[in-house]
């Protein structure tokens, strides 16, 4: 390995190389194997750059960047299309909180729908959408008419409804306090119900194009959409439309959390626009990199151009930071979008118990019940190991950790 650098790279033969940024973190054969099969692709432009919250995913692997020559893969930005993070530092201090955070946390999941689709009613949506709701749904009526003229099966999804909703999983809302004890408010998502159905249709339309063109592929979730169809035009417009969904969606979330918590008679009132950070972890975007100009797919993945500002989560009960990039040319100007998960889901329901969260989770005010099980901490890489093996990405420069967390 070479010493002036803090990557590792995998070269076999006939394939593109992989420059993984996972020294000291798990890396594990699964996902090698899958980045293995993406690198065999003959658009891929100079590199693979992997990230060292890298875990195995659908299609593409979760903690990769994806250059590409004149086409797009659906799935490997997923059906999660602009799943992000957004934060505010607020002028309140830690002194300001109140002792009994659960009035706090009860207040914000009132303010903002989150949880699963139930049968015959959507817990996770609006019941009947609020003032704001609809006026900020009309910045995107006009591009989802155009998208669903062409694709109806798109039309009948949870779209305005999800707008300004947290959704389930991974997905959450913090109150965190930084090293100076200054109170910041974050959260995690992207384009909800409609987001899903736009990558689902695409990612499966891309598979039949294949299938017509008698193209060969090392998986067939790796089907692409060579720049010049219809259907590549088709899904560019589409998923430039779920990527300003998933950020018009954080925004409103955003001011629905600061009204729940000013709404609080213990709390002094503030002001939360100090710094605002608002950026997509899995996302497609035109970009110029060594020259030329390409299609940079993220999933799993921030953008870290020189004095750009990010934010890398850990889990529920470990540390979060917002960092700014350091315009590193190997990774696509990218890091690192969390910890990463260490294991699957089911592993992490058999695994652990509730008094295994209870303990990883104290001082935090959550659920602490068995539906969280799967996001217990322990279920993470290590935020530490993680940010220690891209130190030449980002720079650290504000270290949070939650007091509140609200999951889905």
């Amino acid at each position: 390995m070479n010493a002036e650098r803090n990557y590792d790279v995998m070269h076999e033969d006939g394939q593109f190389p992989v420059k993984s940024w996972t020294q000291g973190v798990e890396f594990d054969n699964t996902a090698r194997a899958q980045l293995n099969h993406l690198a065999k692709l003959p658009f891929i432009h100079k590199w693979i750059a992997v990230m060292p919250d890298v875990h195995t995913g659908i299609g593409a692997t979760i903690g990769s960047v994806i250059p590409t020559h004149r086409a797009i893969i659906p799935a490997a930005v997923g059906v999660d299309i602009g799943c992000g993070m957004m934060a505010v530092q607020t002028s309140l201090k830690a002194s300001d909180l109140p002792d009994d955070l659960k009035t706090i946390r009860a207040s914000i999941e009132k303010a903002v729908p989150h949880g699963f689709a139930m049968k015959g009613r959507d817990r996770g949506g609006w019941g009947c959408p609020t003032d704001r709701i609809v006026e900020a749904w009309k910045q995107l009526e006009p591009g989802f008419r155009a998208i669903t003229e062409k694709h109806p099966v798109i039309k009948n999804t949870n779209n305005v409804v999800h707008l300004g909703t947290l959704g389930t999983g991974n997905h959450f809302i913090e109150i965190c306090l930084d090293e100076s004890d200054q109170v910041w408010f974050m959260l995690h998502s992207g384009s909800r119900g409609v987001g899903n159905r736009i990558g689902r249709h695409f990612i499966e339309m891309a598979r039949k194009d294949m299938e017509r063109w008698f193209i060969n592929l090392p998986n067939a979730d790796l089907a692409y959409f060579p720049e010049g169809t219809d259907h590549f035009d088709d899904y560019v417009q589409a998923v430039d439309w779920a990527q300003r969904f998933a950020a018009l969606n954080r925004e409103v979330m955003m001011e629905a959390v600061i009204r729940a918590v000013s709404s609080n008679e213990k709390i002094p009132p503030f002001k939360a626009n100090v710094a605002v950070v608002n950026c997509h972890h899995n996302y497609v975007a035109r970009e110029s990199h060594f020259g030329q100009n390409v299609f940079v797919t993220r999933k799993g993945a921030v953008r870290a151009r020189e004095g750009d500002l990010g934010i890398i989560p850990g889990s529920m009960g470990t540390r979060s930071y917002i960092v700014r990039g350091k315009g590193n040319n190997e990774s696509f100007h990218s890091c690192s979008h969390g910890a990463g998960r260490a294991m699957s889901r089911t592993e992490a329901k058999r695994r652990f118990t509730l008094e295994d969260h209870a303990r990883a989770t104290e001082g935090v005010e959550c659920r602490k019940d068995v539906s969280v099980i799967d996001e217990t901490p322990a279920a993470y890489k290590s935020i530490d190991a993680v940010m220690e093996a891209q130190k030449d990405l980002v720079d650290i420069v504000h270290t949070l950790k939650q007091v509140v967390c609200v999951k889905g």
